[in-house]
């Protein structure tokens, strides 16, 4: 009896476990497409008050504050909740709250210094030339406070992703982008007739108000946390362990800096990259033929329409990869390797399974996506040959995730290094080929996100064994054929019927994913396991799949061992 009431256990503390994961990563996941939405509804505002020129003084400032922003703070939230999420495995709560105290003087300290660069350095980017506009000064400018606030946000954040808790993220994003726009709009309205520089300033200060109140949001859930920490454990728990008078404040900062640099690096060659492609595509467009102008519209199609829409269609995976930080990082710290490999195993399921039709929508309706949402059909080929990047980009954005979870952040950061010199490479090479132009380019970036992911598995299975599980992609492949006959039928059958592209484009999408679901669970492609992860909906749709016969109920599971067993 004790034998089974233990398994038992085991059972619901491992489905607890993901559903933590899938949790996180689904609220993660919406808070995600509010922002973009809301940020979507902002341009359109901002853009009717400043105009093309106030818009631009805006931009020259913003990849300032960007870069800097990037170096104080993008490896905070991975590194803090890392180091948090392993003291909170082995219960030692105090060292938890003390890694958070200690990365938050070293943040208050980082965005102070940050903030005085950024404001006393306004005036040296405009003598130096390097903002060719010198009525951008004062956008840069007011944005060095937000600097500051938003250093205090990393850490907060990262300390509560690091107790598996991704509300607060979410929350705390959902409002900082409500009162960035909303102040946007107001200051570069009021601002306005003081003159066009002082109401790009006004809509730059959204950025600091965004992030105070995002920072009072999280003031509540740290509220929050600590009542609970209180009730999940006992006075003595809390205590602080005898070595943790041992470790010296300065091994905290250590850690955190060597977990913290590399992924930051990462993410500086993400602008590093796009900088290189502003200068590589557009010339060698021209090399292929194309004039100046038709080289810069074609590189519009490809980084302005096709690379929003991918990484738009990976915003599932780009949650998951933060969802699944933490929670690696605690099996690792409890060292339960049957853990890490199932959450790794269902991370990269998850990434195959949603990334799979998102490249088939992406792909077999490239133009009537692109005319409808650009109202530019120009740059359907342009999506079309980005399309490939989608699953390519989902399986790298986890597997990092997965890297860094296990406490391996560098290697990420490497493969990074070592795909964008592939992807320069591919740029100047097939970008110039007169057939190919700017779908060369797309290309490219396809390569860059593979390179990267396969690099990125092969050491995974170095660390844990895993290795890619062919028959589930193989069955994810083939729904995936059969949905893009099933989209292609339906957007063609309803364009014929109606001609209204919005209609088709939206049904087709819907119809295909209803098609993708239907072949993956009759094949095999989804587990009941697989489905019990999904927060809310997952219950519920294994109780309708066991009454329509797809899953088997536990009596049938009984009847079907008993049967093997004889």
């Amino acid at each position: 009896m004790f034998i089974i009431n233990e398994q038992n256990d085991s059972a619901k503390e491992k489905s607890n476990k993901g559903e933590s994961l899938m949790k996180g990563t689904f609220i993660l996941t919406i808070a995600g497409i509010v922002v973009k939405v809301i940020g979507s509804l902002n341009w359109i505002f901002v853009s009717r008050v400043l105009g093309g020129e106030g818009i631009g003084l805006y931009q020259m400032a913003f990849p300032i504050y960007f870069f800097a922003l990037s170096v104080s703070t993008a490896g905070v939230p991975v590194a803090i909740s890392i180091i948090t999420a392993e003291r909170v495995a082995v219960k030692d709560i105090f060292g938890a709250r003390r890694v958070f105290h200690i990365s938050m003087w070293l943040m208050l300290l980082t965005g102070i210094v940050f903030s005085l660069l950024t404001y006393f350095g306004a005036g040296w980017l405009i003598d130096y030339q390097f903002i060719r506009d010198p009525r951008a000064y004062y956008s840069v400018v007011v944005l060095a406070p937000a600097i500051f606030f938003v250093t205090l946000l990393a850490s907060s954040r990262g300390y509560l992703q690091g107790w598996q808790r991704m509300t607060p993220t979410a929350m705390s994003q959902i409002v900082e982008q409500i009162f960035r726009v909303i102040t946007m709009v107001v200051l570069a309205d009021l601002f306005l007739p003081w003159g066009l520089e002082f109401a790009a300033a006004g809509a730059s200060m959204g950025a600091c108000a965004g992030a105070v109140a995002g920072l009072i949001v999280l003031v509540y859930y740290h509220w929050k946390l600590d009542r609970d920490i209180k009730e999940m454990y006992t006075p003595e728990e809390l205590k602080p362990r005898p070595d943790e008078y041992d470790t010296p404040w300065t091994h905290i900062i250590t850690r955190l800096f060597k977990l913290a640099l590399p992924v930051s690096a990462a993410s500086i060659m993400l602008p590093v990259v796009s900088n290189l492609d502003l200068v590589i595509v557009p010339q060698r467009l021209e090399v292929a033929g194309y004039t100046v102008n038709q080289a810069t519209e074609l590189f519009g199609y490809l980084t302005g329409m096709a690379v929003p829409l991918i990484n738009l269609s990976t915003i599932i995976t780009a949650s998951l990869a933060v969802s699944i930080i933490p929670a690696l990082s605690e099996a690792k710290a409890l060292n339960d390797t049957k853990r890490v490999y199932e959450q790794t195993a269902a991370g990269i399921r998850i990434s195959n399974f949603v990334c799979f039709p998102a490249f088939v929508v992406v792909c077999v309706l490239a133009t009537p996506i692109s005319s409808l949402i650009y109202s530019a059909p120009g740059a359907g080929p342009a999506v079309w040959a980005c399309s490939f990047s989608i699953v390519l980009l989902g399986l790298h954005q986890v597997s990092t995730g997965i890297l860094q979870g296990l406490g391996h952040p560098s290697i990420p950061m490497v493969n990074m290094i070592l795909a964008a010199v592939a992807k320069v490479v591919l740029n100047w090479t097939l970008t110039a080929i007169p057939a190919l132009g700017i779908l060369g380019a797309a290309f490219a970036t396809a390569a860059d996100m593979g390179v990267a992911a396969v690099i990125n598995m092969f050491f995974i299975y170095k660390y844990i064994g895993y290795g890619m599980e062919w028959g589930h992609l193989a069955k994810a492949v083939g729904a995936s054929v059969v949905m893009a006959g099933a989209v292609k039928l339906f957007y063609d059958f309803t364009m014929s019927a109606w001609a209204i592209n919005a209609v088709s484009t939206f049904g087709a999408t819907f119809f295909g994913c209803v098609v993708y679901i239907a072949v993956m669970l009759i094949i095999g492609g989804i587990g009941e396991e697989d489905m019990a992860r999904v927060p809310m909906l997952g219950r519920v749709s294994i109780r309708f799949l066991r009454r329509i016969g797809v899953f088997k109920t536990p009596a049938e599971e009984v009847s079907a061992n008993k049967e093997e067993a004889h």
